[in-house]
């Protein structure tokens, strides 16, 4: 049996558009400079109160970055009904996640930096809140790139970290991958770079989701 855990924002949907949005409107309503498109899509995938400390340029989350993070919080929803910034799924995921859901081998989950509310969201629009066998998300680990979420994972499916792969497109998932023993599967499609993804471990890049489902039948048939 492999277990497949998959990161949500930048790898299954493009979500860079609504937490830039969203990152934006609380730092202006604390009196902040926007910060700049990059920066937000660089802190994608840690947790909310660790990534706002860090466009703080801070080490540490103090008063003012938990402040910034209940806000984030508050507002969150109201902006992502704006039509503009729907969470969409990345061409060719829908397709790939069913194949995957498909095989009596395979099971699948998620590890993200959502909260837990946030990841039903996304699994009930894209409908793969039947599909996801077991998850960890913002509220239930450490943040990323802490092996906790992954680790978690593995004893609630009964699978040996050795057999399972991470799937993301962030340095962190990488490197939560590589700390907790599981295989590390980086994406071209998301918000870091392909060097920068390499440098933090992964095994392989995948350019197309496609190639998932073909690394997957040569590495761990």
């Amino acid at each position: 049996m492999k277990l497949v855990l998959f990161d949500c924002d930048g790898t299954l949907v493009d979500s860079a558009g609504l937490i830039h949005e969203v990152m934006s409107r609380t730092f202006e309503a604390f009196d902040l400079p926007r910060p700049e498109a990059q920066a937000t899509r660089a802190i994608i995938g840690l947790t909310l109160d660790i990534a706002i400390a860090r466009l703080l340029g801070q080490l540490h989350v103090d008063p003012r970055a938990t402040a910034m993070t209940t806000h984030y919080k508050a507002i969150f929803s109201s902006v992502r009904s704006e039509q503009i910034f729907q969470e969409a799924l990345f061409p060719g995921i829908a397709e790939m996640v069913q194949v995957l859901a498909g095989r009596d081998e395979v099971l699948i989950g998620a590890v993200t930096g959502k909260s837990r509310q946030g990841l039903r969201h996304i699994a009930a629009t894209h409908g793969f809140d039947k599909l996801f066998f077991v998850s960890r998300t913002a509220d239930d680990c450490p943040s990323k790139p802490h092996p906790a979420m992954v680790m978690e994972c593995c004893v609630e499916a009964g699978v040996d970290p050795s057999d399972t792969i991470v799937i993301g497109d962030a340095i962190y998932d990488m490197q939560m991958a590589k700390a907790a023993g599981a295989g590390a599967l980086g994406v071209s499609w998301g918000y870091a770079s392909v060097p920068e993804l390499i440098e933090a471990g992964a095994d392989h890049i995948a350019r197309v989701p496609a190639d998932i489902i073909e690394w997957m039948e040569l590495n761990h048939a």
